[in-house]
């Protein structure tokens, strides 16, 4: 019989084989400073495009102010317990009835986190004889819900919706036979790629399928849309969208996230979703950041409006440059260039400490093989001189990509490992 811990000590996996090099600097980095455009990374200035502030409240003084107060009026505890039990209060349900009211549902639930609520919520919503079917380039969290899942799932191609419609075809089939019915899930916006999900034309195959349609929508809420109220608003479909969850990660800069839908489904949800009824309630402290941060949205327009000045210069002037954004249609910036994994390092470590440009970088097995993905998120804090010097220095290292001077300085880094 092995050793259960044989195969950890034999295979790190794809990413972890690159630990002892990539740790602390690739991945795991230490940001330092107020959450900015402009940060500190191993005690250098750096213009920052890897964090999910869309809206730049992160370090807003009154969002501070709230969350100061809020602190020191409740501490970091109340209320105890889950909250079926003795953590519910009247400020978790005005913020529910205010998020409802915003994304145009009749009601929602808080969720303590937005990975924990998504794999909760595909749980209970679906039973043993469900079919599930789901983008195949889905976010892990919906990826670890559908595991859960005891009963038959398909993968579409991504935003692809005649595959979408061949696979609604099978899973009728199926559900025919089983007596259960069809879950859809898609994003509103895929956080690596950016584009939107293709939500009016999965609404419009409800015409000929009976499927519920749940969607993903964390990149979307507070960018997109007249209001802000995601992608759903922005393609004219939320009212189609049966249930919607989107996370207070990125656009409300804060923990937590929420699930809308119907009254009577947000009902069925609160007494069976097992993350919330099993665990603590969200502290007071950041229900009452979080109302804070819901009135901004509605009240100060000017943070999205600062948010697409930003984006619409930056992804403009790389297309201008010749750069490949793919097909983005979202604040999300993906900056696709060829090389390999230690070439991916040596670029990153020069945009870094030559050009002060901190960006996350994306590799297989996150992407294929042979690609390099530089994946930046705009922000309202950021500056139009932040754009220029960043697009100046994404000149100079796909210049030193493809004279080979990444392929010479890699080589290095496969010596060091080995390899």
């Amino acid at each position: 019989m092995k050793d259960l811990f044989d195969k950890i000590y034999k295979d790190k996996g794809p990413l972890g084989k690159w630990a002892a090099h990539a740790e602390g600097y690739f991945v795991f980095p230490k940001l330092e400073g107020e959450i900015s455009n402009r940060m500190k990374f191993q005690g250098k200035e750096v213009i920052t495009w890897s964090i999910n502030d869309y809206l730049g409240l992160a370090n807003h003084p009154e969002v501070r102010k709230v969350d100061a107060e809020a602190a020191a009026e409740y501490g970091s505890a109340y209320p105890m317990g889950a909250r079926m039990m003795s953590g519910h209060t009247n400020l978790h349900e005005q913020l529910q009835n205010e998020l409802a009211a915003f994304v145009k549902k009749e009601a929602a639930y808080l969720l303590n986190f937005g990975y924990q609520g998504m794999v909760s919520t595909i749980d209970a919503l679906v039973a043993k004889d469900d079919i599930i079917v789901y983008d195949v380039d889905a976010h892990a969290c919906i990826i670890d819900g559908v595991r859960l899942h005891m009963g038959k799932r398909f993968t579409y191609k991504h935003n692809d919706v005649e595959s979408l419609e061949k696979n609604l075809e099978r899973a009728t089939k199926m559900a025919e036979q089983t007596g259960g019915g069809i879950l859809v899930i898609s994003e509103g916006v895929f956080g690596m790629r950016g584009e939107q999900g293709r939500l009016k034309e999965i609404v419009a195959l409800k015409k000929k399928f009976n499927f519920r349609l749940f969607v993903d929508d964390a990149h979307g809420f507070g960018t997109l849309g007249a209001t802000g109220a995601g992608a759903g608003e922005e393609q004219g479909v939320q009212d189609d969208i049966d249930v919607y969850f989107a996370t207070f990660a990125k656009s409300m800069a804060s923990t937590g996230a929420f699930i809308a839908a119907d009254q009577e489904i947000i009902d069925y949800l609160k007494y069976n979703l097992r993350s919330q009824m099993f665990a603590k309630s969200l502290q007071m402290q950041l229900v009452k950041g979080a109302l804070k941060r819901l009135d901004m949205l509605r009240s100060m327009p000017e943070l999205k409006q600062n948010l697409w000045k930003i984006v619409d210069a930056l992804q403009s002037g790389l297309k201008e440059r010749g750069f490949d954004i793919g097909t983005t249609q979202s604040c999300v910036t993906p900056v696709y260039l060829k090389g390999s994994i230690p070439e991916a390092m040596a670029l990153v470590k020069d945009l870094r400490e030559n050009y002060g440009i901190f960006c996350s970088i994306v590799v297989y097995p996150v992407i294929p093989k042979g690609l390099i993905l530089l994946r930046m998120i705009p922000t309202a804090t950021h500056t139009l001189e932040d754009v220029r010097e960043t697009l100046d220095a994404f000149d100079a290292i796909r210049d030193r990509l493809h004279n080979g001077t990444y392929k010479r300085l890699s080589a290095a880094v496969m010596s060091a490992m080995g390899e």
